[in-house]
């Protein structure tokens, strides 16, 4: 199976916020530059089309299938009280939790990475038994770096350390191929 994973189109959002669940519209002009991106790759083609139920995502999935199927495990990490926050505004001693304890710290009273990782384990489960030859998912980067670390194998500890110690280099719109 030829799964391809694409991130969302860029947010209207500041820079510089914290806002992983928070359900944020995409950028007018960048749904198109992606559309035409993917267009120039040949993508979608005939073949499912799964993806976040946040807006970000959800535009670009209407847009790519006329019947996309969305899965709230595509979805991206709730950073709880941390949402919509700068950066900046977020306690060091808090960030600091984080870094220390990655797959279990729940950012902000929300999702540890342990947490996201299983429920994203989920979905890669349930798409290597539908039996499709390929199909595109529509999703987030840190939904991404789990997938793609999941595809690696090893435990789900494993996996979501392993996607939580990755550089964040997915740009909006990138596509990535797991050959499953």
């Amino acid at each position: 199976m030829r799964l391809y994973l694409v991130r969302h189109p860029r947010p209207d959002v500041a820079a510089g916020h914290c806002y992983g669940r928070s359900d944020l519209a995409a950028n007018v002009d960048d749904v198109e530059r992606v559309l035409a991106a993917l267009a120039g790759q040949g993508l979608p083609g005939a073949m499912p089309v799964y993806a976040s139920p946040l807006a970000r995502s959800a535009v670009l999935a209407h847009r790519l299938s006329p019947a996309p199927a969305f899965d709230a495990r595509l979805a991206e990490m709730d950073f709880g009280a941390w949402e919509m926050r700068s950066w900046d505004d977020i306690p060091r001693d808090e960030i600091d939790a984080w870094s220390a304890d990655l797959l279990h710290y729940r950012p902000g009273g929300g999702e540890s990475v342990l947490q996201v990782a299983a429920r994203v384990a989920g979905f890669y489960a349930d798409i290597r038994r539908a039996g499709h030859a390929q199909a595109l998912a529509v999703c987030h980067a840190g939904t991404m770096r789990l997938l793609h670390s999941l595809h690696l194998g090893g435990t789900l500890a494993e996996a979501a350390l392993r996607a939580a110690q990755a550089p964040h280099r997915i740009g909006y719109g990138e596509a990535m191929l797991l050959e499953i």
